[in-house]
């Protein structure tokens, strides 16, 4: 009994082994595509070529597919040198998207593709941003995020600030992420509390930290009672060895479908769009988002206080976030140190320690005597 009531449930979530999709379940493809090292424009623009040549294959394979998702750095791989980098930035609309745009109207299917990156507005005084794009199945660009959170130290992208929450294939509720973006529970709760019901995350996630990334999808869905699709890369661009397991995750916390380590491998499910819905309005013990803003509602109300429980924010970390930023920062900077560099590690492009110091003695000797 207790199988099957387990199978049903997973079932009513959503489901993976077949290649259809219904009325009521979008059709999710990530796929695992091996990590490129390029250098030029025209070597981008054949791949982005090749990618559209992976949709057009993917489609006939899984014909229920409603949206296909790609992995960080797939268009254009990692530029590791900054002159390469600033030389191929790209603009939205440009040549990459209209590929993309093109295919997703022939094929009659949703997809996420990655821009790494995308021109700044003060470009090329400053970094490009780290860019993700869903298309809709008409070639329209429907969401544009930018990375929000780049991996400090290594990538020099310049930060966006915004998530986003747009329709999606048969009107579910989608976010994007970046990569490192997963690592900071606040970002999924703010897709979350707009309304997503699937968060897609596209990666370029790298050995040591697989275990972690697992577990980290997972969680993020099981915690925010959405939908997760990941798309990791695969394979070695000479610096990096990238572990895939690319996954699409129940909004259970439970995997429908998970990659290996294998390239041009992908996972493919339906999620069901009542199921979410039901669960966010009927759920209760583990209906994170309605309890968090509904706090102790039970004792409230037998209290005589009200039938809505306590809904301000309980946490001083966050009001001070809001209200006093720099002096948030500070906070943490207390308790961890106070320069972007370390001197036991450096990294190429991140001063040293005693170097930021020095520009901010000689900086607070500039300022002028007001008091």
């Amino acid at each position: 009994i207790s199988a099957g009531s387990s199978l049903l449930d997973r079932t009513s979530m959503g489901r993976c082994g077949d290649i259809s999709s219904s009325p009521d379940t979008v059709g999710v493809c990530v796929y695992q595509y091996p990590m490129p090292r390029m250098h030029t424009k025209e070597e981008i623009m054949a791949n982005v070529a090749k990618i559209c040549d992976v949709v057009r294959g993917t489609k006939v394979g899984l014909p229920g597919m409603d949206l296909i998702v790609f992995p960080e750095y797939s268009s254009h791989g990692i530029m590791y040198d900054k002159d390469e980098m600033f030389a191929n930035a790209t603009t939205v609309p440009g040549p990459e998207t209209d590929m993309f745009c093109a295919v997703c109207k022939e094929q009659k299917v949703w997809g996420v593709f990655s821009l790494t990156g995308e021109q700044h507005e003060e470009h090329p005084k400053k970094h490009p941003y780290n860019t993700l794009i869903l298309i809709d199945d008409k070639g329209e660009i429907v969401q544009k995020y930018r990375k929000i959170l780049p991996w400090c130290p290594i990538e020099g992208w310049y930060p966006g600030n915004k998530t986003y929450v747009c329709d999606g294939p048969k009107g579910i509720k989608i976010s994007l992420i970046v990569c490192d973006d997963g690592n900071y529970p606040e970002i999924w709760r703010d897709c979350a509390t707009k309304g997503a019901e699937l968060v897609v995350r596209c990666q370029g996630y790298m050995y040591p930290s697989k275990e972690q990334q697992v577990m980290v999808a997972k969680c993020m869905a099981w915690m925010n009672n959405i939908y997760v699709a990941v798309a990791n890369a695969a394979g070695n661009d000479g610096v990096y060895s990238y572990f895939g397991h690319s996954a699409i995750v129940g909004f259970d916390g439970r995997s429908l479908g998970e990659c290996g380590e294998e390239t041009d491998g992908f996972q493919y499910a339906q999620c069901s769009i009542h199921a979410i819905r039901d669960a966010r309005e009927n759920d209760q013990s583990q209906n994170h988002m309605f309890k968090l803003l509904h706090r102790g509602y039970n004792g409230v109300y037998n209290s005589g206080d009200g039938d809505k429980g306590h809904c301000e924010c309980p946490f001083d970390f966050y009001k001070t976030w809001v209200m006093a930023p720099e002096k948030a920062q500070a906070q943490v900077e207390a308790i961890t140190r106070k320069t972007i560099g370390v001197p036991c590690c450096p990294v190429n492009g991140i001063p040293a320690p005693d170097e930021m110091l020095m520009q901010t003695k000689t900086l607070e000797h500039s300022l002028p005597d007001l008091t």
